[in-house]
This record gives structure tokens, C-alpha cells and sequence, in this order.
């Protein structure tokens, strides 16, 4: 905690308003949720735009050319602002982008937001917070929303040896042009390292695909429908039953993977996150890619594995995820569990009054309409702490007490990315469970309103892949 006595003498009093960080898909959400209530904000981004990761111009977004959402167009979109039916089942990123952007338009939230305006820090003034711009502008105020998102700080590991060839991580990754004429290895196999690893097949001399662990394979479409489409239309199973019910459509629609020299999965369906990528089985089946086990060390062109084998490789891509960071603030002001921050409702601060971080999640879901049902609460947080300090104190009250299981009844693999895993339906319920329990109002279709917007402005905007 700093000493305000410290304080510069020039600190703007923004203290009646709430400051919001990054101007991404979560960002825009808590925007659109404190906008209706009223609730004056500013909001800040570091970029010339907003969309977040899904900007191909943002420095550090780690989309590349073919990545599309793995999550399919009408589980994905934000609450009562479905994506358009234009849109394919898995929408490209440029789709992505032209939806988010009709979705701020839609809503009225550009005007409030400062581009090319980086936050250089956040601390803890009294009972309020003071934030410092990278202009060296100081601002002074009643709350902190953390909506910088997680994917753009690399989680970039160390092998011994010396390597003669290329390292890099996925997050430099841009166009499967790179791949040409080299013999590529990818490692990791996460639903980004598996796209990629398809994208060296179709375009590197060889591609090899180094493995820790084996993976269940979920095909993007069942019965004709998107998977996650399929699962929210049918029958409310119990993970007893849910599990071997899908499972066994695995086994029909996927067969044994293993046969291609994928290893066994060491979970169960659903302790981790699953692969939607039935095209690495296709390039597997046509010999197009090799699965490899973990990297033991590099020696001069090659890449020795823990099995003793090893191949010639030009580049390394190492597709091993991010680190989740908030450089503008100290790490104490968080608890931090496995790389992640251990937060009330994945939002909530436990130690800080005030501080939120809206989006450092992890779940086996979309996460648009997560982030509304999430923006709500905290959005009637905020206004309750003005107008019912009775109800806020309650609400406070269980962000220091209530440490329900949010897995649904999973034990997830051991893995810092399952730190703070959430299971869809049973997070769902318990945000409803809250809600209610506090007394705030429902979430319902019509709640928000958009304003009105001429067609035209609502024309995606031109993208350059």
C-alpha cells in the first residue's frame, strides 16, 4: 500500500466515478452494465482501438490469420446481442472484430473510452485508488476494474541445449506463410497450438506436434450442430450421466485417437480442456503432422525428446499459453494461486476493496455472456455502495466467506491453467444463486437498451487479415 502523503501534488479527483482498464470484450461488457445504472466511468486503452485480442493491429494480440472462436456463433455473443446469422458456425476473427465493434457502436460506448492511453500504474489511496497514465497524469478514483486480459504476456519455457535453429511462441505467430520451406516443431497442444500445428502441415516442410499429455478431441459439429449448441439445447444431464453419454458420442463420432499416434488422455472427459479440432485428426491420418512427446533438451539442428528420439527442426513454436499480468499494479494487491489471482466470482478482489479483475478466467464455455452475467453483479455492487450501503455489506460479506466449489463436482488436471478452472453450468448457477440471494434484479432479455444507429454505421469495419 503507498503512502498518499506521497501523492504528486497534481491528482485529478475523479473520486464520484469508476475507472475501467482495457477496452476489450470484457471491458466493453462492465462499460455497457455501468452505463445503464448510471454509474459515471472512464475508460482507458492503450491501443488506437477497441477489441481487445481480436485486433490484429493491437501490439502483442496473439491472433494469427486462420484463428477463428472455438466456441460457435450462437453460444458466443454477448447477452441479448446475438452475433449476426451472416456469421459462420465458428466465426474468423475479423468476423469477431466487426461484431465487437458494432457491439460498442450499438451500445454508445466509444465516446467514453481514451485511446492510445496506457495505464503505467494503480495504488491503493485511503479508501479510494489512484491511477497513473502513461502521460504521467494522475487520477484519483472510487473503484478499479482490471480489463486487460490474459493472453498477450507469454509463457515461454526452457529446454537445456543449444539450439541453431528458430524459438519463438505462438503469440508471434501471424501467417502460415512463415512456415514455408522449414521443418516446424509446435509445442503444446491447447486448441491455439493444435490450429497452428494444422496450419505447418498444410504449409512446412515437415510439422511435428510435441505432446506433454493426451487430450480428448471433441468434433466442432454433432448431429450437423455446433457441439456447444448441441449441448446447451439438450437435456440438463448430471455430470454422472453427462460424462458416459458423451463420451460415448465420442467414441462413434471421433473413434480411438491413438491410432495416429496421439497419446492416451491422463483425465477424464471434461478435467481439462478438451480439443475441438477434428482437422489435426485429418492431417494425423495423412501422415501430414507427427505427434512427438516432451522436449528433453535442443542440441545444435535438433531437438532431442524424452522418448530418445530426434528430429531436425528450423523453428521451435512454443504454443504453451500466457502468463496472467496486471503490469500497472503490484502482485500483493492480488492472491495468486498457480499464476492465476484468486478472485470472488473469478471478479471480486477478497484482500482490496475496490479492485476488480473482469476476464482472468479460465472455463469450458464462451465467455461474452459469461462476462455479462458477471458485469451485472458488479455493476449493482458498485450502485448499492451509494444508494444501499445495507445490501453492499451483504454482498461484501460473502466475497469474504463464500469459497463454494465452482468445478461442478470435476477434479481438473494439475496444471497452473487449472488453477481457478471454472465449470460452466454449475459457475451459471451459482451467480444466480447470489444474485438473488442479495436481491438484485434478474438479467433478462430487453434489459439492455441500444440506441438507435443508422444501417450503415453498423457495417462491419474492413479488416486486413
Amino acid at each position: 500500500m503507498s503512502d498518499p502523503s506521497s501523492s504528486p501534488a497534481s491528482v485529478s479527483d475523479r473520486s464520484d466515478r469508476i475507472c475501467i482498464i482495457g477496452a476489450g470484450p470484457a471491458g466493453l461488457s462492465i462499460a455497457r452494465a455501468l452505463k445503464r445504472l448510471g454509474l459515471p466511468y472512464d475508460q482507458y486503452e492503450r491501443h488506437s482501438d477497441l477489441g481487445g485480442l481480436w485486433d490484429p493491429s493491437n501490439p502483442g494480440t496473439p491472433v494469427y490469420r486462420n484463428a477463428h472462436f472455438i466456441s460457435s456463433r450462437n453460444t458466443s455473443g454477448y447477452y441479448d446481442y446475438p452475433m449476426p446469422k451472416e456469421f459462420p458456425d465458428y466465426p474468423h476473427n475479423r468476423d469477431i472484430l466487426a461484431y465487437t465493434q458494432m457491439f460498442a457502436r450499438s451500445f454508445g460506448l466509444r465516446d467514453a473510452i481514451r485511446f492510445n492511453t496506457p495505464v503505467a500504474k494503480v495504488e491503493q489511496d485511503g479508501a479510494l485508488w489512484r491511477v497513473q497514465l502513461g502521460d504521467g497524469q494522475v487520477l484519483r478514483y472510487r473503484a478499479v476494474v482490471c480489463c486487460s486480459g490474459t493472453n498477450w504476456d507469454p509463457n515461454l519455457p526452457r529446454h537445456p541445449g543449444e539450439f541453431s535453429g528458430e524459438i519463438r511462441h505462438s503469440v508471434t505467430y501471424k501467417d502460415p506463410a512463415e512456415f514455408r520451406g522449414k521443418r516446424v516443431l509446435v509445442v503444446g497442444a491447447g486448441n491455439s497450438g493444435a490450429d497452428i500445428a494444422c496450419d505447418a502441415a498444410a504449409n512446412a516442410e515437415r510439422a511435428f506436434i510435441s505432446m506433454r499429455r493426451g487430450y480428448h478431441i471433441i468434433p466442432k459439429h454433432l448431429f450437423g450442430m455446433p457441439v456447444d449448441e448441441f449441448a446447451e439445447k439438450g437435456p440438463a444431464l448430471p455430470m454422472w450421466l453427462e460424462r458416459p453419454v458423451f463420451g460415448l458420442l465420442l467414441r462413434w463420432f471421433v473413434g480411438d485417437t491413438s491410432r495416429w499416434g496421439l497419446p492416451k488422455p491422463d483425465h477424464k472427459l471434461f478435467e481439462s480442456h478438451p480439443l475441438l479440432n477434428t482437422q489435426l485428426l485429418h492431417y494425423l491420418q495423412h501422415g501430414d503432422i507427427r505427434v512427438k512427446g516432451d522436449i528433453e533438451r535442443f542440441d545444435g539442428q535438433d531437438v532431442v525428446f524424452k522418448d530418445g528420439s530426434r528430429e531436425p527442426i528450423d523453428l521451435v513454436l512454443y504454443a504453451t499459453g500466457y502468463n496472467m499480468s496486471m503490469p500497472y499494479l503490484a502482485a500483493d494487491y492480488f492472491e495468486w494461486h498457480g499464476g492465476r489471482p484468486e478472485l470472488y466470482l473469478r471478479t471480486f478482489n477478497r484482500k482490496h476493496h475496490n479492485l476488480f479483475a473482469l476476464g482472468l478466467l479460465e472455463t469450458n464455455s464462451s465467455a461474452y455472456t459469461l462476462f455479462d452475467r458477471i458485469s451485472h453483479l458488479l455493476a449493482h455492487y458498485l450502485l448499492d455502495e451509494v444508494r444501499n450501503p445495507q445490501r453492499a455489506a451483504a454482498f461484501e460479506q460473502l466475497i469474504r466467506d463464500d469459497h463454494t466449489d465452482l468445478g461442478g463436482g470435476l477434479k481438473f488436471v494439475n496444471s497452473n491453467r487449472h488453477q481457478g478452472y471454472i465449470e460452466i453450468h454449475a459457475f451459471r448457477k451459482h451467480l444466480e444463486k447470489v444474485r438473488k440471494q442479495i436481491g438484485w434484479e434478474p438479467l433478462a432479455p430487453g434489459y439492455f437498451k441500444p440506441i438507435e444507429v443508422a444501417p450503415a454505421q453498423l457495417a462491419p469495419p474492413a479488416v486486413t487479415p
